[in-house]
């Protein structure tokens, strides 16, 4: 449980870049019969973790979402411009804590596209901004004037320093995200070829322009097929320039 009573199940999460990144579907089952709401983590970001949890976990479980929550900060925004480097055990650039409500602006083409991955599912998402008391205001309504421009709900939450009490604002979002009709949809059909399937999510998702096999993958691929392995969905690897490895861009 957490610090404030809710209870929590933590079981069988493995990180999305190795894995399919979601708790267990028993864990799901336990706590939405248990609860009038439950919240499941897919990590991490709707290019990866998400769209395992939908087109994988969600077809196996039987489960459907009726909103999904995108969480993002104002540093993580700044850092998306790629003007800044940021080592680890090392104090932050000192342009990169000074107030930029453009800098958060501009690095929020990567939460865009996370936004854009969760509505090709038919999912309404909510942004959740993770408030911490180095951010400044005008920072903070850069992120939501991003939302409004995407048409969905924003929320602030200052649970980093208020514990429960200041998520109250993101939960009333993501009931009120809830409560609307939802048109799920998964991203591909099992019966497809597993070269389509890879395309479809690297195309859609990603944004590749096209994709390029080596002979060996091919050779592979047809291998599964001919096993009758190739009804499986796809559970895709990345890196963590996941959108472009273009660091202009």
């Amino acid at each position: 449980q957490t610090l404030e009573n809710t209870p929590a199940l933590v079981h069988a999460g493995p990180f999305a870049n190795i894995a399919h990144g979601n708790s267990s579907i028993l864990a799901d089952q336990i706590g939405i019969k248990s609860s009038d709401f439950l919240i499941t983590e897919a990590g991490f970001g709707a290019d990866i973790g998400c769209e395992k949890f939908f087109n994988i976990k969600c077809r196996y479980s039987g489960l459907r979402p009726d909103a999904a929550v995108v969480v993002t900060t104002v540093r993580a925004l700044k850092l998306h411009t790629g003007k800044y480097r940021v080592v680890p055990g090392k104090p932050l650039p000192e342009k990169m804590v000074a107030e930029n409500p453009d800098d958060v602006y501009e690095g929020a083409s990567n939460l865009r596209k996370q936004i854009e991955n969760m509505l090709k599912h038919g999912v309404s998402p909510v942004v959740g901004v993770n408030h911490f008391s180095s951010d400044f205001q005008s920072e903070t309504d850069a992120i939501f004037q991003v939302a409004k421009e995407m048409g969905v709900r924003c929320a602030l939450a200052s649970h980093w320093a208020e514990g429960g009490a200041g998520a109250t604002d993101l939960a009333r979002a993501v009931v009120e995200a809830a409560n609307e009709p939802t048109d799920f949809k998964f991203l591909y059909e099992l019966n497809q070829p597993i070269k389509v399937k890879i395309e479809t999510i690297a195309k859609e998702i990603y944004g590749a322009g096209e994709v390029t096999y080596d002979s060996k993958a091919t050779s592979q691929i047809k291998q599964y097929e001919t096993n009758g392995f190739g009804n499986l969905p796809i559970c895709m690897a990345k890196t963590h320039l996941s959108l472009t490895a273009d660091p202009t861009i």
